[in-house]
């Protein structure tokens, strides 16, 4: 199983939101390659990058970032989500050698979308779930939709997305622990690889995880607990691995 550093881009700078709310912010870096260098030497193999302003947006805005770290570190994959509209906004991000492009707001709003761009870019479109209770929310986690996670994974599935990011929004950047129950329960219900995500906090969340890798859970997605300290993110890996 992976573990999988967080970079979240706003206004040039590295931070993270708690539950999704870009006025509750903490800055921990004014250098993000300086902080993916850090995760890399590490012993990190992936990286998942926010644009947190193109979220909001509808467009890339750090763009610039993102391919300056994929530039230096061609052999780490980087998946990268935020403001992916359009299929040229795709093709750029993998021309600059991005791995993965995460679809989110636009999966749900535009089912049709992904389809499309799985047949242009087969094995490198993933799809970013955000919910709570259940309930996919858009636009940055400011809007909650009708649509249930499951039923919308299933759907992604028969399209041919590589795999589905899950996050429990109402415990992202709380440090409360990870949702495993829904993880594993979303996991179970398709055959693709579900990347859990929403309050890893320590090494008992790491552990809960390896337990139920074999439902189809490739790896965790770790923002605030690595930067604050309560997660150890060299023995994580350790663990993971």
């Amino acid at each position: 199983m992976l573990v999988i550093p967080a970079i979240d881009l706003k206004q040039g700078r590295c931070v993270r939101l708690k539950q999704g709310r870009m006025e509750d912010e903490t800055i921990f870096s004014d250098d993000p390659i300086a902080m993916a260098e850090r995760w890399i030497k590490a012993g990190a193999s992936r990286l998942h990058l926010i644009d947190l302003d193109g979220a909001f947006a509808g467009k890339p805005v750090n763009a610039d970032i993102v391919y300056q770290i994929s530039q230096k570190y061609p052999t780490i994959a980087i998946q990268i989500g935020g403001g992916i509209r359009n299929l040229a906004t795709i093709r750029t991000y993998l021309e600059a050698g991005v791995k993965y492009v995460i679809i989110g707001t636009k999966a749900v709003e535009t089912p049709a979308f992904v389809s499309e761009a799985c047949l242009k870019f087969p094995g490198h479109i993933i799809v970013g779930l955000d919910a709570r209770d259940g309930k996919i929310a858009t636009d940055g986690w400011a809007k909650l939709s009708d649509h249930n996670a499951i039923d919308m994974a299933k759907h992604f599935e028969q399209v041919g997305v590589e795999a589905i990011i899950y996050t429990d929004i109402s415990r992202d950047g709380m440090m409360q622990g990870l949702n495993v129950e829904s993880t594993v329960q979303l996991a179970e219900s398709i055959a693709i690889p579900v990347i859990a995500a929403g309050g890893v906090t320590n090494m008992d969340d790491i552990k809960a995880l390896c337990e139920v890798e074999d439902k189809g859970i490739i790896g965790a997605i770790t923002g605030r607990a690595i930067y604050e300290g309560t997660l150890d993110f060299v023995e994580a890996q350790r663990l993971a691995k």
